[in-house]
């Protein structure tokens, strides 16, 4: 089942962060830009053409937080919107993350006609 279609599960804590090869088969399934930092968390900088549409983009992807009960945290500047997402309560990453990831990536995608080509 491809990520973006999963719905992120609230983590109660109790479980162990994932690791290694988890973390790799999981970040091959996201597309080109995200980053995992130090097996800790994802991240991600999307570029806009102004600063509405990156804007929009924050707004968006805080609808989505809310409505997945998953909080990232949101960076934004003049064209310019960075994400890294990791579960606080085991302090690193869990597949809810990706799918947070895959979902960011989504948005983004449908709002491309406010955005540049290029991407960071």
């Amino acid at each position: 089942m491809d990520l973006s279609s999963k719905q992120c599960i609230p983590c109660r804590g109790g479980v162990s962060p994932l690791k290694g090869k988890l973390l790799d088969e999981l970040h091959d399934q996201l597309n080109d830009g995200w980053e995992i930092v130090d097996e800790h968390h994802l991240t991600r900088s999307f570029r806009f053409k102004d600063f509405t549409g990156a804007l929009v983009y924050v707004n968006r992807i805080g609808e989505m937080a809310n409505e997945q009960q998953h909080h990232p945290d949101i960076y934004l500047a003049w064209g310019k919107v960075r994400v890294d997402v990791w579960t606080h309560k085991i302090d690193g990453l869990t597949e809810s993350d990706f799918i947070f990831a895959a979902r960011a990536d989504q948005l983004v995608e449908s709002q491309e006609p406010s955005r540049n080509a290029g991407q960071q």
